[in-house]
């Protein structure tokens, strides 16, 4: 078999003098664990806010641009009523999305008395990350940004400021499609109002003046169509990384294969949770996944 430099960096991390225990501080305590996650990177804080405004640019145009002025009530209830619950639902997801810990592996852990702890029977053996100090599971990667080692990471998204990971993947695949869900819906109410516009007096089309209406909807549409096809390819990647259980990491390293394969949707369901419901759209919703004890690192 081919050595590659993972192989060869993989061999490193088995010599037992590699891990160093005695360069590491105690690991946190379990009940640390329970802290609020939250990443304080300046550009990702800064994404997910204009990812807010967008979204509530797009409420604001829908609404007092096109629905208030509209004549039909039914119109105008019914379409309202769907783009403000599927843009709940969004920020709903990219709130979760943000604030839920990806999976992150305790920083520090590779102590001496941890590895002693592990009780390692010959040929077990154990990776260690140099840049956290923790003796990492398998499909574990460091993340530079969020400065931690993420179980199953599959990037790190700088709109939700944070990881995908293991445990908010879910989340983040609501975002994009919910993203993708309120673009389609905008770009087919833009399409009608200028129809409407065109056809009826455009001084009584809208609550704003004729060349303000056109700006706000042509910024719109552009907005509503560029994050349309940027969510719909990114939530098509995700539920194709979910099928085939191949992080988008694992893929662009073309990593071999350690772990045994499931069916689509088996993979589904570790993702979602068990059984199939509605509490699969649902950003409240937490998946019971029965991941293992995140203190288990023997591989």
């Amino acid at each position: 078999m081919m050595i590659t430099p993972l192989h060869r960096f993989r061999d490193i991390e088995r010599k037992p003098e590699y891990l160093q225990p005695e360069k590491c501080v105690p690991p946190p305590s379990r009940a640390a664990l329970g802290t609020m996650w939250f990443i304080r990177d300046g550009c990702g804080i800064a994404c997910a806010v204009v990812t807010w405004m967008l979204v509530f640019y797009a409420d604001f145009v829908v609404l007092l641009v096109m629905l208030v002025p509209s004549r039909d009530y039914v119109y105008s209830v019914i379409n309202g009523t769907l783009f403000n619950t599927l843009a709940f639902l969004a920020l709903a997801s990219h709130f979760r999305a943000m604030l839920t810990d990806p999976g992150a592996v305790p920083k520090g852990n590779a102590t001496k008395e941890f590895i002693e702890s592990l009780q390692l029977k010959p040929g077990q053996v154990v990776y260690k990350c140099p840049k956290c100090c923790s003796i990492k599971p398998d499909r574990a990667h460091h993340c530079s940004v969020c400065k931690r080692c993420i179980r199953k990471m599959d990037h790190h998204c700088p709109w939700v400021n944070n990881c995908v990971g293991e445990n908010n993947q879910k989340y983040f695949v609501l975002f994009t499609m919910y993203i993708a869900l309120i673009s389609l819906h905008a770009l087919i109410m833009v399409g009608f109002h200028f129809l409407y516009c065109f056809e009826e007096d455009w001084t009584k089309c809208s609550s704003f003046s004729p060349p303000t209406t056109v700006i706000l909807l042509i910024l719109l549409c552009f907005e509503a169509l560029l994050f349309l096809i940027f969510t719909s390819v990114m939530f098509g990647t995700q539920v194709h990384s979910i099928c085939t259980d191949e992080t988008g990491i694992e893929q662009l390293k073309k990593e071999e294969r350690r772990w045994a394969k499931k069916t689509k949707w088996m993979n589904m369901k570790a993702v979602f949770g068990h059984p199939f419901s509605i509490a699969w759209l649902s950003p409240f919703a937490t998946p019971d996944q029965g991941k293992a004890d995140p203190y288990q690192y023997v591989v």
